[in-house]
């Protein structure tokens, strides 16, 4: 523990009023805040009821709870505290003003308390990121995927896999040590290999399955020709007014977001243009734009008016989009024709059952009514549990991609240059690749991300 660093103070717990109010102090001045705000310092992790009051009035504050936890079995390896107050703005703004008043006290900034725990070496920053995941995570799958990487998910497979190529690059250097011995060289190199080959094939199957799309939500555009009805679609999945529903074609010019929970899965919708060829540079744009969202989108809603004659709908290929996009057919207003007959011009149609899965498929809906919705809303909740599988993702920021990647390349190059015989810059490639996996821990050179990766955390945290 660091005794020359500031002793930090900050509200940890919701904004007020609420019912309990948690106040946290750390660092080297925290058990003297405990005796000038309660009077003592309570046995370690025991809570004892207290009465807070401020030292520079001897005024009583409030009565609560105050517990204590000794460097270094704390959660960020320094001592702290924490007062448990009742949570009215008056009595939390009392108590910190109390606080900002000692010597060597200062409020917290924006995580903190959690960079030091990093830096204390009570957490790796595969573990840091998932507590920020956590502490963002707005749908259930989010929440399973952070709490997983917080509890060491992708820190302590990192780490295993740091060990086994350390002790593959202790083979190597010793055979490099004992070159004039035979045999030793290509036996070391041998078993050096033998580490190598499968570590490198575990790290970039860990690349294959794509986290980040977790965090980030999956994108589902709603496109289609004017007056279809995407906007009121839209608004039915929102269940809100969210988008602007007129029966003049082109009113939508720009692309509406709007992230929805589909069955405990983050998906962020779509709204488009209406896409048809137009003199109106402005509504040219959003067309653009529409055709923009729905090729780079995980799936596609195609909403088609059910009133249209067949001869009327826009074939998807001339829509602009890729041959490879996965589109459903949306066939909307379906309580203005109760017998729908629109298919897909171009596209085969896929039947319900087959909706969800990697293919395309057809729904009646009627965004008017709600009729449909309902169904629909359960396809893409099944086609999002699909898409993440059940089992958590190693990989779920691109910062950790990215060094995972760097150290499969290193491993490559020194697979190869194995094969050509240059045991020098075997062992300089293993390095590398032992180095990238220390980035991705946060041993060293990771000064420069920091900042990015804490300004996102709440003060107090």
């Amino acid at each position: 523990m660091n005794t020359d660093r500031d002793t930090i103070f900050a509200l940890s717990s919701g904004r007020p009023p609420a019912a309990i109010a948690v106040i946290r102090i750390c660092g080297p001045q925290a058990a003297f805040a405990l005796e000038r705000m309660i009077g003592r310092v309570p046995e370690p992790r025991r809570a004892a009821l207290v009465r807070v009051r401020d030292p520079a009035s001897t005024d009583g504050i409030d009565e609560g709870l105050a517990l204590w936890f000794p460097a270094p079995h704390s959660e960020t390896g320094e001592d702290m505290a924490e007062l448990q107050i009742h949570g009215g703005r008056a009595v939390i703004a009392a108590t910190l003003a109390a606080l900002g008043n000692l010597p060597g006290l200062r409020h917290a900034e924006a995580g903190e308390f959690t960079r030091r725990a990093f830096e204390n070496g009570r957490m790796d920053l595969t573990a840091v990121e998932g507590l920020a995941d956590l502490i963002a995570a707005e749908t259930q799958a989010q929440r399973r995927q952070a709490y997983e990487h917080l509890r060491g998910l992708l820190g302590e497979r990192a780490e295993s896999w740091r060990k086994r190529l350390i002790a593959a690059l202790a083979l190597v250097e010793a055979g490099i040590d004992f070159s004039d011995e035979d045999g030793v060289p290509d036996e070391t190199m041998a078993q050096a290999l033998e580490l190598v080959a499968p570590l490198r094939d575990e790290i970039e199957n860990a690349c294959k399955i794509r986290g980040e799309r977790l965090r980030e939500g999956l994108r589902v555009a709603i496109a289609g020709p004017p007056n279809a009805g995407k906007s009121t679609l839209f608004n039915r999945l929102a269940r809100r007014e969210a988008a602007i529903v007129s029966p003049y074609p082109g009113t939508t010019r720009d692309v509406l977001e709007l992230h929805l929970d589909f069955g405990g899965f983050p998906v962020t919708v779509l709204d488009t243009a209406g896409i048809r060829a137009t003199d109106d540079p402005v509504e040219r744009e959003g067309v653009r734009r529409a055709r923009d969202q729905a090729a780079r989108a995980d799936l596609v809603l195609w909403v088609l008016d059910a009133t249209a004659s067949p001869s009327q709908a826009p074939c998807m290929l001339h829509a602009g989009l890729p041959a490879q996009a996965l589109v459903w057919s949306i066939v909307n207003k379906i309580d203005l024709a109760p017998e729908p007959h629109l298919a897909l011009p171009g596209r085969e149609s896929a039947g319900r059952s087959e909706a969800g899965q990697r293919g395309s498929g057809r729904y009646f809906v009627s965004s008017t009514t709600g009729a449909g919705i309902d169904h629909l809303v359960d396809a893409i909740a099944h086609f999002c549990e699909n898409y993440f599988l059940a089992e958590p993702a190693l990989v779920a920021r691109e910062r950790q991609r990215a060094q995972l990647e760097e150290c499969a390349r290193d491993l490559r190059g020194a697979q190869l240059a194995a094969g050509e015989g240059r045991e020098e810059i075997v062992a300089e490639q293993l390095r590398l690749a032992a180095r990238a996996l220390g980035k991705l821990l946060g041993r060293v050179d990771v000064e420069d991300i920091l900042d990015v990766i804490f300004r996102d955390f709440c003060i107090g945290k």
